[in-house]
């Protein structure tokens, strides 16, 4: 398995249980799901701050990860694999983790949860640069 799968492995990983904070989070603030809340969705805004972070944290990920995932299939399938793409892919890994810990934890010093989105965003510009630069198809 290259670097670059092994991320992407990680990364969807991550998405598989990042939902699981908000849920612990609505349980523990509104109780279990009424047969009512089946049919009128919980608001959001009833939750404590960290339960809507959590889920807006989950989503942010579902928004970027099908960039991600495209990238790293496109640069495996046309054979694509570099230090700079391990690099890239290793560097979205741990921004993205590093992501969610500070959006469900609140911490804004420094615009930092901003900051580590764009750490995530240029690792998707490094992939697709080295993926630009391995040529252009064959006719």
């Amino acid at each position: 398995m290259t670097t670059e799968l092994w991320y992407l492995f990680l990364t969807a990983f991550l998405l598989a249980v990042l939902w699981v904070p908000n849920i612990i989070g609505q349980v523990s603030s509104a109780g279990m799901l009424s047969q009512e809340d089946y049919k009128q969705l919980r608001k959001q805004e009833d939750f404590p701050d960290w339960v809507r972070r959590a889920n807006r944290a989950h989503v942010n990920l579902v928004e970027q990860f099908g960039a991600f995932i495209g990238l790293i299939v496109v640069a495996h399938l046309a054979g694509i694999s570099n230090g700079a793409t391990a690099f890239a892919a290793a560097l979205f890994f741990w921004a993205r983790l590093a992501h969610a810990v500070v959006f469900i934890a609140g911490i804004s010093q420094m615009m930092i949860r901003t900051l580590i989105f764009t750490v995530a965003w240029i690792a998707l510009m490094i992939l697709a640069v080295q993926i630009l630069f391995a040529g252009a198809p064959a006719a």
